[in-house]
């Protein structure tokens, strides 16, 4: 080291100061001294350890800290002491019978099963013996032991490393055998001084000084620079790079899909990600016992895993529809209606979910309502499948209605969307009747599902009060015919981060635009 005086930022003088009284220390034990946070001295000694003054190295050790039932045995004591208390204060013996019932006279808590456990330590101890289901406390010196493993679990309520309890280990490791204790493993960074370090600091070759990143005339008239670390810049670091902010072609596109709902004389609804079964299945009149709803086809909540039901007339009616049909003129599904697997949340699986919800709100009449969201299936993700997607739901209401007027409006909204070749064909749902499917034609990935539609059946629309409209009704998959119109052909790139992609996409949904006339070249 140079016989120069050294200057180093005031933290960094004091961890050495630490290390010189202390030696070799950890960054927890240094941090402790100091009272600050060992995160905060990690650049500090990253830059001590590159100036040659102090040396790290890395130990694994043993944490050993309480569980739950631990902790409990804390607060209440070992069943085996407090078994020992109660024979103390009635006279060194009782029945086995009567052991719950004696403590509670005493203001001592222990169960049956605990009573069972502390027999078993306590006689193997030899401080207890059983006689005709009497319990008799035979070695009092044994009481001592006992109540030194308390103490020694009550040490345990502030972990410790397997230093700090070498000379108890053997009673740790039968607390952790009974699962009162749990071990862990932690890396601790050991820090030690270089000699160069060690005879600098007993020389007086190096103090503290205050860290200036901006040298002011204010400085340079007092003299103060003289005694301050300036902080030193690496112009060669490159600096971090700023993310891009850019609207994503995604969302462009789903704003670009609403305003051709909006300009065919839809309004738009919003309904939750989390739905209970009864909106997302039941009061679609889709059986209970229907595959779809099973775990393969549907996430579950765990955590709360129930909601509220509607109001009790609407329940009651679609509990008779699913039973016996009700008065819709359906047989329903012949089972016994569960409210409690209506009640069970999810993630939705259809936006569907909004349309019903909207039609039990509004009733009869004349309107039109779309939505468009996300929606969640444990799907295998790949190029034309995600477990999570956006749809675009709309239904129709009015008197009159029929199934020409569902292709004529999903042939209106192919054609303002910009889908060249479309098709349709029959299809099943278990809520619409007739129902059929529309496909549109990708250049790469050939002929692709598009649309799933149908006229709502009365036993979807009677309970929830349609009793003169009939309702049209379509889900539309929006992240494939996003695909088909700007030549995607692998789903999981509509969801990128990757800013190249992202800029690619746009020109393509530009250019898209830009022939629709939608915006001016």
């Amino acid at each position: 080291m140079a016989s120069n005086e050294l200057v180093l930022p005031q933290q960094q003088y004091e961890i050495l100061r630490v290390l010189m009284d202390s030696g070799s220390s950890t960054v927890d034990d240094v941090a402790a001294k100091l009272n600050v946070n060992p995160n905060s001295l990690m650049r500090s000694i990253a830059e001590l350890e590159g100036k040659g003054l102090l040396v790290t190295s890395k130990r694994v050790v043993k944490i050993y800290e309480l569980t739950e039932e631990g902790k409990r045995y804390v607060e209440r004591g070992l069943p085996e002491l407090r078994l020992i208390r109660l024979l103390t204060r009635c006279g060194c013996n009782v029945n086995i019978r009567d052991v719950e019932s004696r403590a509670r006279e005493y203001g001592i808590e222990i169960s049956q099963h605990e009573v069972n456990f502390a027999l078993s330590a306590l006689g193997r101890a030899g401080i207890v013996r059983v006689e005709r289901g009497t319990i008799n406390l035979v070695r009092a010196e044994g009481v001592n032991d006992v109540e030194r493993r308390q103490e020694v679990l009550n040490s345990l309520i502030n972990a410790k490393t397997e230093d700090e309890v070498s000379n108890v280990l053997s009673i740790i490791q039968e607390f952790v055998k009974r699962g009162l204790v749990r071990v862990r493993e932690r890396s601790l960074l050991l820090l030690s001084l270089t000699d160069n370090a060690r005879e600098a600091l007993v020389k007086g070759l190096i103090r503290g000084g205050e860290v200036i990143t901006a040298l002011t005339p204010e400085l340079i008239m007092s003299g103060a620079w003289r005694n301050a670390v300036i902080k030193k810049f690496d112009l060669s670091v490159q600096p971090p790079q700023t993310p891009l902010v850019t609207k994503h072609f995604l969302a462009e596109f789903i704003k670009f899909v609403k305003e051709v709902f909006i300009s065919l004389g839809f309004e738009e609804e919003w309904g939750p990600h989390v739905e209970t079964e009864f909106w997302n299945f039941d009061a679609l009149f889709q059986a209970q016992d229907h595959p779809a709803r099973e775990i393969h086809d549907t996430y579950f909540l765990k955590y709360p895993s129930q909601g509220k039901l509607p109001d009790g007339d609407l329940v009651n009616r679609v509990a008779r529809t699913h039973e016996d049909g009700w008065v819709t003129g359906s047989l329903g599904w012949g089972y016994r209606w569960d409210p409690g697997r209506a009640a069970r949340l999810v993630l939705r699986t259809q936006t569907t979910a909004v349309s019903v919800r909207a039609l039990y709100r509004r009733g009869d009449g004349e309107y039109r309502v779309f939505t468009i969201d996300r929606v969640f299936r444990p799907e295998v993700l790949d190029q034309r499948h995600s477990m999570e997607f956006h749809q675009a739901d709309g239904i129709v209401v009015g008197e009159g209605l029929s199934f020409k007027h569902l292709l004529g409006i999903l042939e209106a909204l192919a054609r303002g969307m910009g889908l060249r070749k479309v098709m349709f064909k029959p299809a099943y749902f278990p809520f619409t009747s007739p129902s059929a499917e529309g496909y549109a034609y990708h250049e790469r990935l050939g002929w692709i599902e598009f649309v799933g539609s149908g006229i709502f059946r009365p036993e979807v629309v009677m309970p929830l009060g349609i009793r003169k409209s009939r309702v049209l009704a379509f889900g539309m998959g929006l992240d494939r015919i996003a695909m088909i119109l700007m030549g995607i052909d692998d789903i999981r790139e509509l969801f990128t981060r990757d800013v190249g992609t992202i800029t690619r996409h746009w020109r393509s949904f530009t250019t898209f635009l830009l022939n629709r006339g939608v915006l001016n070249p």
